[in-house]
Protein backbone atom coordinates (compact mmCIF):
# COMPACT_ATOMS: atom_id res chain seq x y z
CA UNK A 1 0.00 0.00 0.00
CA UNK A 2 2.82 2.39 0.90
CA UNK A 3 4.59 1.65 -2.42
CA UNK A 4 1.36 2.33 -4.36
CA UNK A 5 0.90 5.63 -2.50
CA UNK A 6 4.45 6.76 -3.33
CA UNK A 7 3.91 5.82 -6.97
CA UNK A 8 0.73 7.94 -7.17
CA UNK A 9 2.50 10.90 -5.53
CA UNK A 10 5.43 10.63 -7.96
CA UNK A 11 3.11 10.51 -10.99
CA UNK A 12 1.18 13.53 -9.65
CA UNK A 13 4.36 15.60 -9.25
CA UNK A 14 5.47 14.54 -12.74
CA UNK A 15 2.20 15.63 -14.34
CA UNK A 16 2.19 18.94 -12.45
CA UNK A 17 5.76 19.59 -13.56
CA UNK A 18 4.95 18.80 -17.20
CA UNK A 19 1.89 21.08 -17.12
CA UNK A 20 3.91 23.90 -15.57
CA UNK A 21 6.62 23.55 -18.24
CA UNK A 22 4.06 23.59 -21.07
CA UNK A 23 2.37 26.67 -19.62
CA UNK A 24 5.73 28.39 -19.17
CA UNK A 25 6.77 27.59 -22.74
CA UNK A 26 3.44 28.88 -24.07
CA UNK A 27 3.74 32.11 -22.08
CA UNK A 28 7.33 32.59 -23.23
CA UNK A 29 6.30 32.03 -26.86
CA UNK A 30 3.46 34.54 -26.59
CA UNK A 31 5.80 37.09 -25.02
CA UNK A 32 8.34 36.56 -27.81
CA UNK A 33 5.65 37.11 -30.45
CA UNK A 34 4.39 40.24 -28.69
CA UNK A 35 7.93 41.64 -28.56
CA UNK A 36 8.64 40.63 -32.16
CA UNK A 37 5.66 42.56 -33.51
CA UNK A 38 5.76 45.45 -31.05
CA UNK A 39 5.34 48.73 -32.93
CA UNK A 40 8.48 50.92 -32.50
CA UNK A 41 8.15 54.49 -31.24
CA UNK A 42 9.25 55.70 -34.69
CA UNK A 43 6.10 54.21 -36.26
CA UNK A 44 2.89 56.21 -35.93
CA UNK A 45 -0.74 55.42 -36.68
CA UNK A 46 -2.10 57.82 -39.32
CA UNK A 47 -5.60 56.33 -39.64
CA UNK A 48 -7.16 59.49 -38.16
CA UNK A 49 -4.90 61.83 -40.16
CA UNK A 50 -4.86 60.10 -43.54
CA UNK A 51 -6.58 62.23 -46.18
CA UNK A 52 -7.37 59.02 -48.06
CA UNK A 53 -9.78 56.82 -46.04
CA UNK A 54 -8.58 53.26 -46.55
CA UNK A 55 -11.38 50.69 -46.26
CA UNK A 56 -11.09 48.32 -43.34
CA UNK A 57 -9.57 45.05 -44.51
CA UNK A 58 -11.97 42.26 -43.57
CA UNK A 59 -10.18 38.95 -43.30
CA UNK A 60 -11.69 36.52 -45.82
CA UNK A 61 -12.48 33.85 -43.24
CA UNK A 62 -15.77 31.97 -43.59
CA UNK A 63 -17.48 30.02 -40.86
CA UNK A 64 -18.15 26.51 -42.23
CA UNK A 65 -21.74 25.32 -42.17
CA UNK A 66 -22.59 22.11 -40.32
CA UNK A 67 -22.42 20.10 -43.56
CA UNK A 68 -19.18 21.79 -44.63
CA UNK A 69 -17.62 21.09 -41.25
CA UNK A 70 -18.52 17.40 -41.54
CA UNK A 71 -16.98 17.23 -45.02
CA UNK A 72 -13.82 19.05 -43.92
CA UNK A 73 -13.38 16.69 -40.98
CA UNK A 74 -13.79 13.69 -43.28
CA UNK A 75 -10.75 14.72 -45.37
CA UNK A 76 -7.30 13.54 -44.36
CA UNK A 77 -5.81 16.99 -45.17
CA UNK A 78 -6.68 20.34 -43.58
CA UNK A 79 -8.95 22.48 -45.76
CA UNK A 80 -8.69 26.21 -45.00
CA UNK A 81 -9.24 27.86 -48.39
CA UNK A 82 -12.07 30.42 -47.89
CA UNK A 83 -13.27 30.09 -51.50
CA UNK A 84 -13.54 26.30 -51.28
CA UNK A 85 -15.34 26.61 -47.94
CA UNK A 86 -17.75 29.11 -49.53
CA UNK A 87 -18.58 26.65 -52.34
CA UNK A 88 -19.16 23.84 -49.83
CA UNK A 89 -21.34 26.18 -47.74
CA UNK A 90 -23.53 26.82 -50.78
CA UNK A 91 -23.95 23.08 -51.43
CA UNK A 92 -26.84 20.94 -50.25
CA UNK A 93 -26.69 17.13 -50.17
CA UNK A 94 -29.71 14.99 -49.37
CA UNK A 95 -29.02 11.34 -48.54
CA UNK A 96 -31.25 8.54 -47.29
CA UNK A 97 -30.47 5.41 -45.30
CA UNK A 98 -32.32 3.43 -47.99
CA UNK A 99 -29.88 4.42 -50.76
CA UNK A 100 -28.25 0.98 -50.77
CA UNK A 101 -25.66 0.59 -53.51
CA UNK A 102 -25.78 4.28 -54.43
CA UNK A 103 -22.36 5.76 -55.21
CA UNK A 104 -21.20 8.99 -56.86
CA UNK A 105 -17.83 10.73 -57.10
CA UNK A 106 -17.86 14.44 -57.97
CA UNK A 107 -14.63 16.18 -58.98
CA UNK A 108 -14.49 19.66 -57.45
CA UNK A 109 -11.18 20.64 -59.05
CA UNK A 110 -7.61 21.24 -57.94
CA UNK A 111 -7.35 23.67 -55.05
CA UNK A 112 -4.80 25.28 -52.75
CA UNK A 113 -6.11 23.61 -49.60
CA UNK A 114 -4.15 25.24 -46.80
CA UNK A 115 -1.19 27.45 -46.00
CA UNK A 116 1.37 26.64 -43.30
CA UNK A 117 3.43 29.58 -42.04
CA UNK A 118 7.12 29.05 -41.31
CA UNK A 119 8.22 32.65 -40.65
CA UNK A 120 6.54 36.02 -40.12
CA UNK A 121 8.65 39.16 -39.73
CA UNK A 122 8.29 42.93 -40.07
CA UNK A 123 10.17 45.51 -42.12
CA UNK A 124 9.27 48.90 -40.68
CA UNK A 125 10.97 50.65 -43.64
CA UNK A 126 9.52 48.55 -46.46
CA UNK A 127 9.02 51.42 -48.93
CA UNK A 128 9.91 55.12 -48.76
CA UNK A 129 6.79 57.20 -49.34
CA UNK A 130 7.85 60.79 -48.58
CA UNK A 131 10.72 63.17 -47.78
CA UNK A 132 10.41 66.50 -45.97
CA UNK A 133 13.50 68.71 -46.14
CA UNK A 134 14.78 72.02 -44.76
CA UNK A 135 18.10 73.80 -45.31
CA UNK A 136 19.00 75.64 -42.12
CA UNK A 137 22.64 76.29 -42.97
CA UNK A 138 21.98 80.04 -43.01
CA UNK A 139 19.86 80.02 -39.86
CA UNK A 140 20.79 81.10 -36.35
CA UNK A 141 18.12 79.14 -34.47
CA UNK A 142 16.67 75.63 -34.76
CA UNK A 143 13.96 75.22 -37.38
CA UNK A 144 10.99 72.99 -36.68
CA UNK A 145 9.76 70.64 -39.40
CA UNK A 146 7.05 68.00 -39.32
CA UNK A 147 5.72 65.28 -41.57
CA UNK A 148 3.53 66.32 -44.48
CA UNK A 149 2.81 63.89 -47.31
CA UNK A 150 3.70 65.73 -50.51
CA UNK A 151 1.93 63.38 -52.95
CA UNK A 152 -0.55 60.54 -52.73
CA UNK A 153 1.28 57.24 -52.49
CA UNK A 154 -0.02 53.75 -53.22
CA UNK A 155 1.88 51.00 -51.41
CA UNK A 156 1.44 47.54 -52.85
CA UNK A 157 2.52 44.16 -51.58
CA UNK A 158 2.31 40.83 -53.33
CA UNK A 159 3.64 37.32 -53.66
CA UNK A 160 7.37 36.87 -54.14
CA UNK A 161 6.88 34.32 -56.94
CA UNK A 162 4.27 33.20 -59.42
CA UNK A 163 2.01 30.50 -58.06
CA UNK A 164 -1.17 28.73 -59.08
CA UNK A 165 -4.41 30.25 -57.76
CA UNK A 166 -2.55 33.28 -56.45
CA UNK A 167 -5.64 35.09 -55.13
CA UNK A 168 -6.67 32.13 -52.97
CA UNK A 169 -3.11 31.80 -51.64
CA UNK A 170 -2.94 35.53 -50.82
CA UNK A 171 -6.15 35.29 -48.79
CA UNK A 172 -4.82 32.41 -46.70
CA UNK A 173 -1.45 34.13 -46.17
CA UNK A 174 -3.21 37.35 -45.15
CA UNK A 175 -5.27 35.51 -42.55
CA UNK A 176 -2.19 33.82 -41.07
CA UNK A 177 0.02 36.93 -41.07
CA UNK A 178 -2.69 39.07 -39.45
CA UNK A 179 -3.35 36.42 -36.81
CA UNK A 180 0.33 36.18 -35.86
CA UNK A 181 1.26 39.86 -36.03
CA UNK A 182 -2.01 41.42 -34.76
CA UNK A 183 -1.35 44.25 -37.25
CA UNK A 184 -3.84 45.79 -39.73
CA UNK A 185 -2.66 44.26 -43.00
CA UNK A 186 -3.69 44.74 -46.60
CA UNK A 187 -2.03 43.92 -49.90
CA UNK A 188 -2.64 47.51 -50.96
CA UNK A 189 -2.85 50.70 -48.90
CA UNK A 190 -2.90 54.40 -49.81
CA UNK A 191 -1.40 57.43 -48.06
CA UNK A 192 -3.25 60.54 -49.17
CA UNK A 193 -1.50 63.73 -50.23
CA UNK A 194 -1.50 66.38 -47.51
CA UNK A 195 -1.56 63.87 -44.65
CA UNK A 196 0.15 65.43 -41.60
CA UNK A 197 1.38 64.56 -38.12
CA UNK A 198 2.09 67.05 -35.33
CA UNK A 199 5.41 65.61 -34.16
CA UNK A 200 8.16 68.24 -34.44
CA UNK A 201 11.76 67.58 -35.53
CA UNK A 202 14.37 70.31 -34.92
CA UNK A 203 16.94 71.18 -37.60
CA UNK A 204 19.91 72.87 -35.83
CA UNK A 205 21.57 75.99 -37.26
CA UNK A 206 24.20 75.39 -39.96
CA UNK A 207 22.59 72.02 -40.77
CA UNK A 208 20.27 70.37 -43.25
CA UNK A 209 17.38 68.25 -42.02
CA UNK A 210 15.73 65.32 -43.80
CA UNK A 211 12.59 63.68 -42.47
CA UNK A 212 11.98 60.39 -44.27
CA UNK A 213 8.67 58.52 -44.15
CA UNK A 214 8.35 54.81 -44.87
CA UNK A 215 5.45 52.39 -45.21
CA UNK A 216 6.00 49.24 -43.08
CA UNK A 217 5.11 45.73 -44.21
CA UNK A 218 5.03 42.15 -42.97
CA UNK A 219 7.06 39.48 -44.72
CA UNK A 220 5.23 36.16 -44.65
CA UNK A 221 6.88 32.87 -45.67
CA UNK A 222 5.53 29.35 -45.70
CA UNK A 223 4.16 26.41 -47.68
CA UNK A 224 0.97 25.92 -49.70
CA UNK A 225 -0.62 22.48 -50.02
CA UNK A 226 -2.47 21.69 -53.27
CA UNK A 227 -4.71 18.75 -54.03
CA UNK A 228 -7.47 17.42 -56.26
CA UNK A 229 -10.72 17.45 -54.31
CA UNK A 230 -13.45 14.83 -54.80
CA UNK A 231 -16.84 14.72 -53.11
CA UNK A 232 -17.83 11.10 -52.63
CA UNK A 233 -21.41 9.96 -51.98
CA UNK A 234 -21.74 6.32 -50.95
CA UNK A 235 -25.12 5.15 -49.80
CA UNK A 236 -26.05 7.42 -46.89
CA UNK A 237 -22.44 8.53 -46.38
CA UNK A 238 -20.75 11.62 -47.77
CA UNK A 239 -17.09 12.56 -47.49
CA UNK A 240 -14.19 14.30 -49.21
CA UNK A 241 -11.20 12.55 -50.76
CA UNK A 242 -8.06 14.51 -51.70
CA UNK A 243 -5.68 13.07 -54.32
CA UNK A 244 -2.38 14.06 -55.95
CA UNK A 245 -1.24 16.24 -53.07
CA UNK A 246 1.67 18.62 -53.75
CA UNK A 247 3.44 21.34 -51.75
CA UNK A 248 5.00 24.62 -52.83
CA UNK A 249 6.98 27.19 -50.86
CA UNK A 250 5.93 30.84 -51.18
CA UNK A 251 6.54 34.23 -49.65
CA UNK A 252 4.65 37.54 -49.62
CA UNK A 253 5.02 41.17 -48.63
CA UNK A 254 1.88 42.56 -46.99
CA UNK A 255 1.83 46.32 -46.14
CA UNK A 256 0.68 47.52 -42.72
CA UNK A 257 -2.33 49.72 -43.31
CA UNK A 258 -2.39 53.37 -42.14
CA UNK A 259 1.01 53.30 -40.41
CA UNK A 260 4.14 55.31 -41.24
CA UNK A 261 7.70 54.87 -39.97
CA UNK A 262 9.82 58.04 -39.61
CA UNK A 263 13.57 58.56 -39.86
CA UNK A 264 15.14 61.97 -39.13
CA UNK A 265 18.61 62.83 -40.46
CA UNK A 266 20.70 65.94 -39.73
CA UNK A 267 23.68 66.53 -41.99
CA UNK A 268 26.21 69.15 -43.10
CA UNK A 269 25.94 68.43 -46.80
CA UNK A 270 23.01 67.77 -49.17
CA UNK A 271 21.92 64.18 -49.73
Amino acid sequence: MKRKFLFVVAITFLLVGMTTNVMAEGTEKNNDNAEKFKIPSSVLDISQDNTYPNPTQDLPYLQPSKLTQELIESADIDIENPNLIRILNESAIQTTPLAIGYRATIYLGQWPLNYESSETSTNWEYEKVNTNFFDNRGGKAPYKIHYKQEMQKIVRGGLTAEIQDADDVKKMMLIEAAKKSKLPLSFSTIIGGGTKKDQVYNVPPKKLGYLYAYAPAVNEKGKVTYGEVYLVLKGSKKFIVVKNVTHQGIGAWIPVQDHVSYGFLVTDTPR
